[in-house]
């Protein structure tokens, strides 16, 4: 903030941006409900439980290996809502449209979210569109917000994390990162890496059947999609908010072979990378296994496995690594470059 002016990092969903949301956006903003920074807000109104989300996407180019900005907004927004254990019901769609897209293209979009909107099983009710001027390339943003109702016996939260909980990952991380950022820079690579994008809405209810309530609550401690700034960005965030430490197993990492190829050619970390279509769960030591052998079932879970754990000290995120030793793995200070958005 230095130099009183926003940078591209600042977008990037590391340190520079949650910098921003607390000098300014909380600065000015500041609620109960805003100042939790989960994924969703959630809030009682007439006995029910309400989670409320909203966010924007500006990916380029719109389509790519495994999906497209459409099928994007509505993943993110039904994925935000699960992440705090809420059953998403009803998305809006607001679009800016550079003057001079042909229709086409944004039919072909409209109907990705379409489709993906009745897989997961929720309905897009209302929406806007602007258009803006010409500026030769093509240009299209979208805006989702959505709404979902949460079990009033849940209470999941990036601040619940506890001492011996277990970390388990969905499956393979960087998949959506390495997609987006071959066919937009146009590297010559000749991968076969699709982005992970999907709803997760059916695995987070999996993850849920297979944990009990009891007089402490739910088993399921924490939900975080790991988007910008990747795991281990999401992972600090989980530390920061509990105010615990995380060990990670880098050997207990999934990571396609094909986009560890891509990083090491390019120098990125994908521990750093996003993703859009995996979730972390912190849960209990006792209910892990089960939480696991649940998710493997699912098809966006298939490679789920505890990656690590919750300890009482050091605070932040440590990784255990190959060759035996242990380093702090810090939050994304910058930005990872090329940019995908």
């Amino acid at each position: 903030m230095k130099n009183n002016r926003i940078l591209l990092s600042h977008g990037s969903g590391g340190e520079k941006m949650h910098l921003l949301i607390q000098d300014v956006f909380i600065k000015y903003f500041s609620n109960p409900l805003l100042n939790k920074l989960d994924d969703s807000a959630i809030f009682l109104h007439k006995n029910f439980n309400f989670a409320f989300t909203t966010d924007s996407y500006v990916v380029h180019p719109l389509f790519f290996p495994g999906g497209d900005i459409g099928k994007l907004s509505v993943c993110g927004t039904i994925n935000d809502l699960c992440m705090c254990g809420a059953k998403p019901l009803y998305l809006s769609a607001s679009f800016i449209i550079e003057e001079g897209i042909e229709i086409s293209i944004l039919e072909k979009v409209v109907r990705s979210m379409s489709k993906t909107a009745q897989e997961a099983g929720i309905k897009i009710i209302t929406g806007d569109t602007k258009v803006i001027e010409y500026q030769g390339r093509n240009n299209l943003f979208i805006t989702t917000t959505g709404v979902g109702i949460v079990d009033n016996k849940l209470n999941i939260s990036g601040s619940n994390a506890q001492i011996s909980d277990r970390v388990i990952l969905s499956g393979s991380v960087g998949d959506h990162e390495v997609a987006v950022l071959t066919v937009r820079e146009d590297f010559g690579l000749n991968t076969k890496i699709s982005s992970d994008t999907a709803p997760l809405n059916s695995l987070v209810e999996d993850i849920l059947s297979a944990t009990s309530f009891g007089e402490s609550g739910n088993e399921i401690h924490t939900l975080r999609d790991p988007t910008r700034g990747g795991i281990a960005t999401a992972l600090n965030e989980i530390t920061s908010k509990s105010e615990v430490g995380i060990l990670i197993y880098e050997d207990r990492i999934p990571i396609k072979e094909g986009v560890r190829a891509v990083c090491e050619l390019l120098g990125l970390n994908p521990l750093y990378a996003a993703n859009e279509g995996k979730l972390i769960c912190v849960a209990s030591k006792d209910a892990s296994e089960s939480i696991v052998a649940k998710m493997k079932k699912n098809r966006y879970g298939r490679d789920a496995a505890i990656i690590g754990k919750v300890i009482a000290s050091p605070n932040g995120v440590w990784i255990s690594t190959l060759t035996g030793g242990k380093r702090p793995l810090l939050m994304l200070e910058g930005e990872q470059l090329p940019r995908i958005c």
